[in-house]
């Protein structure tokens, strides 16, 4: 056992000892990969490799450059197939009499939908006392309600099943948790 002891020691130590390596070696070998490599001069520029250097503040400059084209590419391209927004346009026939009735336009952007109800405080959330109109070949829905001074909560209901708010107006909710939306009408 003694003797296995020894020869390993002996190893351990020889494995210790610094290396010296040919300093021709890293020529011989760069030669020899040269050799692999196809000729430069047969594909010109495009066989050769490059190198890039950045700073990391390049990096993020050209990330910066390269997101904000691929955002305007998308906008251009989503340009004819999103939907304009919904707008609730208020509008006072005049303003001096504040107790005066006004109307006031609803509008929905609901392409899909067949039919669009406006519900609210001011109709007894009836379904079929206030149908929206549908604005020929671009699936916007409005209708104009004259309405007194007052705070009103309403909601559109598409085709006769989904409630929705208006996304352009102040959010509410009803006593069942419907999404409803508020509209204030008049100087209160």
């Amino acid at each position: 056992m003694a003797e296995h002891e020894d020869t390993l020691e002996r190893v351990i130590e020889t494995l210790k000892e610094p290396v010296t390596i040919d300093a021709s070696l890293d020529r011989r070998v760069m030669a020899a990969l040269e050799g692999d490599a196809p000729h430069a001069s047969s594909t010109g520029w495009l066989g050769r490799a490059w190198t890039i250097r950045m700073t990391p503040l390049g990096g993020l400059a050209l990330a910066a450059t390269l997101a904000a084209l691929m955002l305007a590419g998308t906008r251009v391209l989503m340009r004819d197939r999103l939907p304009e927004p919904a707008v609730i346009n208020v509008v006072a026939a005049e303003p001096a009499d504040p107790a005066r009735p006004e109307v006031t336009q609803f509008v929905l952007v609901a392409p899909d939908a067949k039919t669009v109800a406006l519900v609210g405080d001011f109709n007894d959330w009836n379904l079929s006392a206030t149908q929206l109109v549908r604005q020929a070949g671009d699936g916007v829905w409005w209708v104009t309600v004259t309405l007194p001074p007052g705070r009103y909560r309403y909601a559109f209901v598409v085709d006769g099943t989904s409630w929705r708010s208006d996304p352009n107006a102040p959010a509410s909710e009803d006593e069942f948790g419907r999404p409803n939306s508020v509209v204030t009408v008049g100087g209160i």
